[in-house]
């Protein structure tokens, strides 16, 4: 079971209200197996929490001393709220504020600033369709982990030159409807620090793997969160396109349809119409690229509207039969 961000902080703040707890016991209280809570322990331990472990009688896991902190003023719905709020949102309600900034004063130190740059560089967003599952990817929270504790991860991803491992640093990783993505960028040479003009979007779902290594990697001072992740919208938003048809697809080519266009592909209606196709919104950033995108699909799909693709199409197709009239007719070739 992948360790995610918002259990390890209940884990914590377990640890902050007790003398000690046992793997057993935070099992009990997080509603995870025994095997999941040890994990959950070890990977506070390798974040810089200031926890270690006692045997014998009376034996469990504990704060070194001074390092408990009062958390007197954090509500349960405070606490309820941040525990989504820091690992998979970015909105700024007031609520949801107070309750960081309430748990950011209360961690201990060696967690405070990887807390912070965990709550800065998580964004969930609903737009580009509603989302369809609460599940997040499980590269998404060992991303996490390594932009906590500033670290360069290794990256295995889909589409990348037959799947080569790469390093980069973890900027920033956010939601945007159902689909998550990192935004990440190689080192600047002989430095830590990720190349801001070489940040690259990658979509988490097609992460294949991901290894925190123990080189550092962080952001150069006054780097714009905010502003790259607006930006990134926008260069999706444009890769979506203007131009959008309607098109009846055939329902076993559905799932085909969507893992191809990604995020510019949007179901219209999830039962067949009259003629036993479903209806999808496939959009482009101009009318004669959604045709040629959309030609390879005439077996499976068709365009209704609008009419600018259609003549498009008509006007591809009657293109290839020109070039390709007199295939097969040309002269024999001798023996």
């Amino acid at each position: 079971m992948p360790i995610r961000a918002d259990r390890l902080i209940q884990a914590l703040l377990l640890l902050q209200g007790r003398a000690h707890i046992t793997a057993a016991e935070l099992a009990a209280e997080l509603e995870v197996s025994v095997p999941t809570a040890r994990r959950d322990l070890e990977a506070l331990a390798m974040s810089g929490v200031p926890i270690y472990p006692s045997r014998g009688r009376g034996g469990g896991w504990r704060l070194i001393g001074g390092a408990r902190t009062d958390l007197t003023g954090l509500t349960q719905g405070e606490v309820s709220s941040l525990l989504v709020a820091l690992s998979q949102s970015g909105a700024a309600t007031p609520e949801r504020i107070a309750a960081i900034r309430k748990l950011i004063r209360a961690v201990p130190e060696p967690f405070r600033e990887g807390a912070q740059r965990v709550a800065a560089t998580t964004v969930r967003e609903a737009p580009w369709g509603a989302t369809e599952t609460d599940a997040v990817p499980p590269a998404v929270a060992e991303l996490q982990r390594a932009i906590a504790g500033g670290f360069r991860v290794e990256l295995r991803y889909d589409g990348a030159s037959a799947g080569a491992a790469f390093e980069a640093v973890p900027v920033m990783v956010g939601s945007r409807g159902a689909r998550w993505y990192l935004i990440a960028a190689p080192v600047i040479a002989e430095t830590d620090v990720a190349d801001g003009a070489a940040l690259r979007t990658y979509r988490a779902d097609r992460i294949l793997d991901v290894r925190v290594l123990s080189s550092r990697g962080s952001v150069a001072a006054g780097f714009d969160h905010s502003r790259v992740w607006s930006e990134m919208v926008e260069r999706v938003e444009e890769m979506r396109g203007s131009v959008r048809a309607v098109v009846g697809v055939e329902p076993w080519a559905v799932k085909a349809l969507r893992d191809r266009f990604g995020v510019q592909a949007r179901m219209l209606a999830d039962a067949p119409d009259g003629e036993g196709r479903v209806r999808m919104e496939i959009s482009a950033h101009r009318v004669d690229a959604l045709a040629e995108q959309l030609a390879g699909w005439t077996g499976a799909a068709e365009v209704i509207e609008p009419a600018a693709v259609r003549v498009a199409l008509r006007q591809l197709g009657e293109r290839i039969v020109s070039r390709y009239r007199d295939a097969g007719h040309g002269p024999q070739e001798s023996s």
